[in-house]
């Protein structure tokens, strides 16, 4: 498990974000939730983050740019992500299923991402 914090874009807006290999999904804060489109999920989705419980009643599509390469993902909107290790806030918590479909790994040695792997173009088979 790694954690890389860089900041990346969200539609122009800089946005400290925490990338977790740890975690599944990715999360945004109502900050950052205002500047995408939202939708109400049908039901309550609860997890276990930082040893609190946070709840999302909604998800938004998370448009943004990282190192300068356009990406797209679901994110469920919580309250707080949590802080850094300096007491700064986290905006965005990107999760290992986001960092796959993107092809981005963690370097924790550098503490810096490896887009090496960043897709040109996708291939379904």
């Amino acid at each position: 498990m790694g954690r890389i914090r860089q900041m990346i874009k969200v539609c122009g807006r800089d946005s400290w974000t925490l990338f977790d290999s740890g975690a599944r999904n990715t999360y945004v804060i109502p900050d950052v939730a205002a500047l995408l489109a939202t939708t109400d999920l049908p039901c309550p989705t609860h997890t276990k983050l930082g040893g609190e419980t946070k709840t999302s009643s909604h998800a938004a599509v998370l448009l943004g740019e990282v190192a300068g390469k356009p990406f797209h993902t679901e994110a469920m909107v919580i309250d707080q992500i949590g802080v850094d290790e300096d007491g700064k806030a986290l905006e965005v918590l990107f999760g290992a299923l986001a960092m796959q479909q993107w092809g981005i790994r963690l370097i924790p040695e550098s503490e810096k991402l490896d887009l090496s792997h960043y897709p040109d173009e996708f291939i379904e088979f």
